[in-house]
């Protein structure tokens, strides 16, 4: 059986089947073992890893600890609750802006990599040409956010540190609407969301590439990225407060295990806070060098369960209302056993969103594409029920092919 627990309960004769972390972030050799010393539990606590899973068959029991069933039970419920919660209906269709995110998304992975390339060479960020390229942005999440949304979940693992930035701007700049933010706080933010990681420039390539766990002394370099970056963009004339602020603070998180300065609870700005979640949901939904992405609703799943400790829970929940449970490019399987990917959220309930269905699992073969809204009832263009999100590589289909369709 296997249960859940915090750093608090385990005990020697335990056995680890999962820490509720990324394997470069623990400090194990490997991801399952039985605890045969105290200082294995040491080492757990200190690398403030909040969420395991123990296998009781394998070692001891914890009595008080809910199955993960259970665990999983509770997260739905409260998943469920978000979902129920209305959200800002787009200004136009999907297919209609989708043409035009993807020249935005192409000219904005264009100017990160020349503010890149500057930033190594010692030359000055020049604000000039970020600021159309972040009007852009804003312009198109506030015609129809799911475009450049549905875009960003389709990243190459070549150009990842750039369309990263592009990536955490379109999202954060979403995220501020979402919340009602005026309209130059969004601005700036989205410049920060744009420029937040300009100091990686300066990690040698060997490092920021590398497929295998990094060195304490090669983390070390890591985690001078925020600083340098805030340095770099410190010397920018005309620069904002907020851009500096999400650039240095960035990594920063709740229980005051981030970097580079351990700001923990209120310390964190409140936008600061904001770029930290989407550039997490943004980092563990992307295939890297040394990971593959996992899909975006089960992204929001662990955020959902991370924000008790890492994240503000508002602020996460905020965001889900954002991105929708089923966010824009999921690929989800329905009752009715098609496959189909979402197009937009539900105006009143995330939880049944437009779905534009491609293939069914019964017959492995592509169907004629059909949109279905799962607001609607049978013979009215509804009449199915997600059963869970899935993974394209599974099917071995690409749902970015049928986002746009007229």
């Amino acid at each position: 059986m296997l249960k859940k627990v915090d750093p608090s309960q385990l005990r020697v004769g335990m056995f680890i089947h999962a820490l509720d972390c990324g394997w470069m972030t623990h400090p194990f050799l490997r991801n399952r073992f039985k605890i045969t010393h105290d200082d294995e539990i040491r080492k757990i606590v200190a690398a403030r890893i909040h969420s395991i899973t123990i296998d009781c068959s394998l070692g001891l029991d914890a009595d008080d600890a809910p199955t993960v069933a259970e665990a999983e039970a509770a997260v739905d419920a409260g998943i469920a609750a978000i979902g129920a919660r209305p959200v800002v209906a787009p200004r136009t269709t999907l297919a209609d802006e989708f043409d035009r995110a993807l020249s935005i998304r192409r000219q904005a992975a264009g100017l990160v990599k020349t503010v890149m390339q500057d930033a190594r060479m010692g030359r000055a960020v020049e604000l000039d040409q970020v600021s159309p390229v972040v009007e852009n942005i804003t312009g198109s999440i506030l015609r129809n956010a799911g475009a450049l949304l549905g875009l960003s979940v389709i990243q190459s693992k070549d150009d990842y540190t750039f369309l990263h930035s592009v990536s955490v701007c379109t999202l954060l700049v979403a995220f501020c609407r979402a919340r009602g933010l005026d309209a130059e706080t969004i601005y700036q933010a989205g410049i920060g969301g744009l420029l937040h990681d300009t100091g990686k420039a300066l990690i040698p390539d060997a490092i920021l590439n590398k497929p295998g766990r990094l060195t304490e002394e090669e983390f070390a370099i890591v985690r001078r990225h925020p600083q340098d970056g805030h340095d770099i963009l410190a010397r920018t004339p005309g620069i904002g407060t907020i851009p500096l602020d999400i650039t240095l603070h960035h990594h920063e998180r709740r229980d005051g295990a981030g970097y580079p300065e351990r700001q923990g609870g209120t310390a964190i700005s409140e936008l600061a806070q904001m770029a930290a979640i989407v550039d997490v949901y943004d980092a563990i939904t992307a295939d890297r060098c040394y990971h593959k992405g996992i899909p975006p609703a089960e992204a929001l799943r662990k955020m959902y369960e991370w924000s008790s400790t890492q994240f503000e829970p508002a602020l996460v929940q905020a965001f889900m209302r954002c991105v929708g449970i089923y966010p824009v490019g999921t690929l989800v399987l329905l009752e009715s056993g098609r496959l189909g990917v979402v197009i937009e959220p539900h105006e009143t309930s995330l939880l049944t969103p437009k779905v534009r269905v491609f293939y069914s699992t019964r017959s492995q073969a592509y169907i004629k594409p059909e949109l279905v809204d799962l607001a609607r009832g049978l013979g009215f263009g509804g009449g199915d029920r997600i059963v869970r999100h899935e993974s394209p590589g599974k099917w071995q289909v690409d749902p970015q092919r049928f986002l746009a369709l007229a």
